[in-house]
């Protein structure tokens, strides 16, 4: 008998611990997301889709900067190789392929159109600076253009970890009063709704984290693309007044 009602007792333990495992809530991180708030959850789509965004900036503007590296070289190289201007500038055509390859075609082409006008001898201190004036407004038009969706990454970077905490505020409200309704503070009722809470903090870390290392790392390489360019443009202001000064 004695053995019979241990035995009896094993099979009521295991079907207990049994049920207990099928009762416990799913702490996985798409469990966590289901079991939200509807305004948890709206907080952490809004936190996923602007990383996900974030990265695709992110991915397009190192893969560009790179690639504009490369031409700038090349570019450089075929400008200070000796050859013609002017065939250089028949070689990039309309449509130049890099900001520094813009700015030279922008002063070619004020240069080509004042000479046939014949203003070169005329009035070579107004080319001078239609010229340089040229090539600033071409310089700062392409930085503009590179600079676009720089700061979306900066606003996720901010606002992002905030956005997160008003999640996790709001889980934890909604937890606190899920505990006064049943009356049960044990850490079984109270872990997944913290845990809920605290998951929309995590993702808005996740977006701003790589949105402020990426805003640092991209706007520090424009700096420096930027200077390039106005290196250059100076340069190319400073040939352009030699070769003025030599026809006068």
């Amino acid at each position: 008998m004695e053995q019979d009602q241990t035995g009896a007792d094993g099979m009521i333990d295991t079907l207990m611990m049994g049920t207990d495992m099928a009762s416990a809530p799913d702490m996985t991180m798409i469990g966590l997301f289901l079991r939200a708030d509807w305004v948890v959850k709206a907080v952490m789509i809004m936190l996923v889709f602007a990383s996900i965004w974030c990265w695709a900036i992110i991915f397009e503007k190192l893969t560009r900067m790179r690639k504009l590296h490369r031409l700038a070289g090349r570019f450089e190289e075929a400008f200070w190789s000796g050859g013609s201007l002017d065939d250089l500038h028949q070689r990039i055509g309309q449509y130049p392929a890099d900001p520094m390859s813009s700015v030279f075609s922008a002063a070619m082409r004020e240069w080509q159109r004042s000479a046939s006008r014949g203003y070169v001898r005329e009035g070579a201190a107004g080319l001078q600076q239609r010229v340089d004036r040229v090539m600033q407004v071409t310089l700062a038009r392409e930085i503009e253009r590179l600079e676009k969706y720089l700061p979306f990454l900066a606003s996720v970077g901010s606002s992002a970890p905030f956005v997160g905490l008003f999640g996790t505020v709001w889980g934890i409200m909604n937890s606190f009063t899920a505990i006064a309704a049943t009356k049960q503070t044990s850490l079984a009722v109270v872990a997944p709704g913290i845990a809920e809470a605290l998951f929309a903090t995590a993702l808005g870390l996740v977006a701003a984290i790589p949105a402020t290392i990426a805003y640092n790392k991209i706007s520090s390489d424009l700096a420096r693309y930027a200077g390039r360019l106005e290196a250059f443009a100076g340069e190319f202001s400073a040939i352009i007044s030699r070769q003025l000064d030599e026809e006068g």
